[in-house]
């Protein structure tokens, strides 16, 4: 008995130490626990037995009776199958109790004494978030429709609420609408004004969000909070893609697309993207600033996760788009794509600059890059396409080549987005260029032109008429250079580039006329050259001479008739050229024939041509196969 009284007043010593020393619960208890590893009788379950038989313990009777209290109002609550934010009244009076029970638990964890007691208040505390949680989820999923305004609401601040975005984003015209829930979802309208921001809820829903979230943080069910939030905001985010068209496709399945259905898919993706990035993701990033508002980083996290997904829906399209094929017809989609992301960045940066967000700028900024690099992967293509374009049969007539009027429309067309060929072609250049000052894309254009070039030359070849080579030539050598004066390609290429290339069709213009009308000429020649003036070394007679230039002149008229020049202004230039250079000499030929002592007044027994008749056959040429000149695209 003595040794037990004595083992009591040990304890009792220790334990006034120990609350003398401690300045709270908490540290008391850690100094109980240093002498319990001293001696096992400070044991901290003796110094509550020897507290409680000895009269010493806390009186934790009002505890009990509150936790009791908070057990029968929340347990109603929990067990009620209304929606406990349908009255006011109901959803103060359990916030209320919520913030009693959290209290109550942050009490009883400081205690040493009251283990019973704080598991029986968090399992409390346990369903009553669970039931939180789903009022949370009822409040996010009908919030929306207990505000309904008119279709043509919007404030003074340009801030929409949801439902109301949802008839701006994807109005359908009312004689289409049928109040029918079954009815399909209206497919979006094209919007030109995106300085909006989508208001998901009336700001009282908002801040009775806030208030629940914040008691679901705060009692460290932050996990489900954010989940519940999440849910619910991704499937908004799902439906609105839905309504704006964009589906979730595969990888295989956009590269399987017909090129009308890939077209379509690409418009709806601009649209999509663009409601996404400037009206959707800064909403989303407002409501979950408001829902979180005081609560660290939870609004970043939450924010990401909710719009995580709709992002890489959005990328993964035009990524499967960048990585497909490289043919030069794809080139325009790809632009349309390349643009749309360029226009972009800017709000990614916005949207998406915490740094739980980092991983969704760089995604985009991936997705950049590979479509900058698809585009400069067709452009490879086209080169190789115009390499080993054959050099097989000559287009008849001398005529245009197809690849000609193909490349030269590709570039003319492809020009019209230059400010972003630029971009894709910046510190790319992998062609050596003569003139240093000139800009990647120039460079880029400079070398297509010469591949152009040097194909249609190899093709000029394959004509055995030198005169009709040379038509093949200016004609394409003249569509060249008109194309690239009335686009965007006659700056890129600049003036010294057009000057040196209207010089070419003048040689080659040249060229045609020594190979077609110098010998024709020679005939008509007063001397004795031996140019088209003899034959076999001797002297021709003028019978001889005027007999020739019959032959002559009509082989030329019945070919050169046939052949094309599809330029007007130089197949008109042409023909006065060709007039001024053979009439004058056929003039003065026919006086000296007239003169010439061995025809005489016979002359014009020979001359089948008068000078009329030269100069509308001379206008005649060049008309085409089937009297017309062959026109151009």
């Amino acid at each position: 008995m003595a040794a037990e009284n004595g083992e009591e007043k040990l304890i009792a010593v220790a334990r006034h130490i120990a609350k003398t020393l401690g300045h709270n619960e908490s540290m008391a208890d850690d100094i109980l626990q240093i002498f319990s590893n001293f001696d096992g009788r400070f044991s901290r379950e003796k110094f509550v037995d020897k507290l409680t038989t000895a009269g010493q313990e806390e009186d934790l009777r009002p505890l009990d009776h509150t936790i009791k209290s908070l057990q029968r109002r929340i347990s109603h609550y929990v067990a009620v199958e209304y929606s406990i934010w349908s009255d006011s009244a109901d959803s103060s009076a359990f916030l209320d109790c919520l913030d009693e029970l959290i209290s109550t638990v942050r009490e009883l964890s400081g205690s040493i004494y009251a283990g019973a007691y704080l598991s029986s208040a968090e399992d409390l505390l346990q369903q009553a978030m669970f039931r939180l949680a789903e009022e949370f989820r009822l409040l996010m999923e009908r919030g929306g429709e207990s505000f309904e305004l008119p279709r043509s609401y919007k404030n003074s601040n340009g801030v929409l609420t949801e439902n109301n975005s949802n008839n701006l984003l994807y109005e359908d015209s009312d004689e289409d609408y049928h109040d029918d829930s079954d009815s399909e979802i209206p497919v979006a309208q094209p919007i030109s004004n995106y300085d909006v921001i989508i208001d998901a809820f009336p700001s009282g829903i908002v801040n009775d969000l806030h208030e629940m979230a914040k008691r679901m943080v705060v009692s460290g069910y932050r996990k489900e909070c954010l989940h519940v939030y999440g849910s619910c905001r991704r499937e908004f985010l799902e439906e609105s893609m839905s309504r704006l068209g964009l589906g979730k496709l595969s990888s295989e399945e956009v590269q399987r697309m017909q090129w009308n259905e890939l077209e379509v898919e690409i418009d709806k993706w601009i649209k999509a993207a663009n409601v996404s990035l400037r009206i959707l993701f800064p909403s989303e990033r407002r409501l979950c600033d408001r829902v979180f508002y005081g609560f660290g980083s939870v609004n970043d996290s939450s924010f990401m996760e909710v719009c995580r997904g709709t992002v890489v829906q959005i990328l993964n399209f035009a990524d499967a788009v960048a990585i497909g094929s490289r043919s030069p017809e794809r080139l325009f989609m790809v632009l349309d794509l390349f643009e749309t992301m360029r226009d972009l960045m800017p709000e990614f940066e916005y949207n998406f600059s915490d740094q739980y967000c980092l991983v969704l700028r760089n995604d985009a900024l991936g997705l950049w890059k590979r479509l900058r690099e698809a585009i400069r992967g067709i452009f490879m293509e086209l080169e190789n396409l115009i390499r080993r374009d054959p050099a097989k049969a000559p287009v008849p007539h001398g005529g245009l080549h197809p690849i000609t009027r193909y490349v030269m429309n590709y570039l003319r067309a492809a020009c019209r987005s230059r400010e972003s060929l630029e971009l894709v072609f910046e510190e790319s250049a992998s062609v050596p260029s003569k003139a240093s000052t000139s800009s990647s894309l120039s460079v880029q254009m400079e070398w297509i032109m010469e591949l152009l070039e040097s194909n249609l030359e190899v093709k000029a070849k394959i004509y055995r008429d030198t005169a009709l080579c040379s038509v093949f030539l200016m004609n394409n050598g003249r569509y060249i250079v008109q194309k690239v004066k009335d686009s965007e390609l006659g700056s890129l290429l600049g003036d010294d580039w057009i000057r040196k290339h209207t010089a070419k069709v003048k040689q080659y213009t040249s060229s045609y006329q020594r190979s077609t009308w110098n010998k024709l000429l020679g005939v008509l020649r007063a001397d004795c050259s031996p140019v088209g003036a003899n034959v076999g070394g001797k002297s021709m007679s003028m019978k001889d001479r005027i007999r020739a230039f019959n032959s002559q002149f009509e082989e030329i008229y019945k070919s050169q008739s046939r052949w094309i020049i599809f330029d007007e202004q130089l197949r008109n230039e042409l023909r006065i050229s060709l007039s001024n250079l053979v009439l004058p000499a056929y003039r003065n030929f026919i006086e000296r024939l007239q003169n010439a002592p061995d025809v005489g007044r016979h002359a014009d027994r020979f001359i089948k041509y008068n000078l009329e008749d030269i100069d509308t056959r001379i206008n005649e040429l060049f008309q085409g196969g089937n009297g017309s000149a062959g026109g151009r695209k």
